[in-house]
């Protein structure tokens, strides 16, 4: 995982920092091996780890016996698909239940706190409620899985910053000329909001350099799939050589400070290039797809970058001054409301009390 570290500190938006929602835990490769895998997750420790059938389990990172940290870093381990406890060995398994001790039996009611959680395309997301309520809606369904097409690669970065801010750019078009360079940039359908998703669709030009010399145009259209703030699928379709592609964003707190922006990504549908493009043509289509898959998420991260360097810095305004060419931020930021709704009628109780 890159960790970029600005100048200074970026200040966040005005909401709680842990919107309600769907985030990304780890991959399920991460997993495999019977792995225990400890992290701050919007601000919980927690604890994820699989057994031999495939179930995997996100809990509180603290055993109900006395307290003990569950981390792997205590000694706490996974032996036969059980977490077991570093202190004085409590079993659990992957329902949370407490299943063996060494020396008596098991309290019945030694249970893990956990926490929902959804396999998608082999990444592992658990849901945030707030005041710890069950999940509200879903994530969309995955993609099946389909030959000629790329295995999913991903890369993590982590910086000061605030998930509101970084699904905005879905909307917000007017950037992608000023901070990446894009061209033509042009909405093609109106934006949609429905419960929990948005759809923003628009196409775009890009011309990239190779090796500082060479300058290969792509002509792109996309449509971007966002459900909560902490899951965005942006669909290409690349029409001058011909592929296709997906690009996750994927923003999740960590600490109310910064966040853990994942990128995942995958091609496809690139038999038969329109154009040869750096001697890919000329390679097997598995060797060229992995190729290709590589530059795909290199660049992501790349953009990624240069809005980082904007977003670790920012500060959240409120009430922005915006203009025509701003399009559909205020439709955005009413979208986003849904998310701390809650929280912000439990703190104006609060404050009533």
């Amino acid at each position: 995982m890159m960790r970029i570290q600005p100048t200074q500190a970026g200040s966040t938006a005005a909401q709680s920092p842990f919107p309600e929602g769907w985030y990304f835990v780890a991959s399920r490769a991460e997993l495999a091996t019977g792995k225990l895998i400890h992290k701050t997750w919007l601000g919980e420790e927690v604890v994820v780890w699989c057994d031999y059938q495939g179930r995997v389990c996100m809990a509180e990172a603290y055993c109900p016996h006395l307290g003990s940290s569950l981390a792997p870093e205590t000694g706490a381990k996974i032996c036969a698909g059980r977490l077991v406890c570093a202190f004085h060995g409590f079993q659990y398994d992957t329902s949370g239940r407490c299943v063996a001790t060494p020396y008596a039996p098991p309290p019945k009611t030694a249970r893990l706190r956990l926490y929902e959680t959804r396999d998608y395309a082999g990444m592992i997301f658990g849901w945030w409620g707030l005041g710890g309520r069950p999940a509200q809606w879903h994530l969309p369904e995955a993609p099946v899985p389909v030959s000629g097409w790329s295995d999913i690669r991903h890369t993590t970065l982590r910086f000061p910053g605030h998930p509101q801010e970084t699904t905005e750019n879905s909307v917000d078009l007017a950037h992608l000329r000023y901070v990446h360079g894009y061209e033509n940039v042009t909405r093609t359908a109106k934006l949609a909001i429905d419960g929990a998703y948005l759809l923003s669709c628009f196409d775009f030009m890009g011309t990239y350099r190779v090796a500082g010399v060479l300058g290969v145009t792509f002509d792109v259209t996309s449509v971007t799939h966002v459900y909560g703030l902490g899951f965005s699928q942006v669909d290409f379709e690349e029409r001058s050589i011909g592929y296709r592609a997906r690009l996750w964003v994927l923003s999740t707190p960590v600490d109310g400070k910064s966040i853990d922006l994942t990128l995942a990504t995958h091609v496809g549908d690139f038999e038969r290039p329109k154009r040869a493009i750096i001697g890919l043509s000329f390679l097997p289509l598995p060797a060229r797809l992995k190729l290709m898959n590589r530059f795909a998420l290199w660049k992501a991260a790349k953009y990624v970058e240069e809005d980082i360097v904007i977003w670790s810095r920012k500060r959240y305004v409120e009430r922005p001054l915006l203009n025509r060419a701003d399009g559909e931020i205020v439709a955005y930021r009413r979208y986003c409301e849904q998310f701390y709704k809650e929280q912000a009628q439990r703190d104006e109780r609060r404050i009533v009390g």
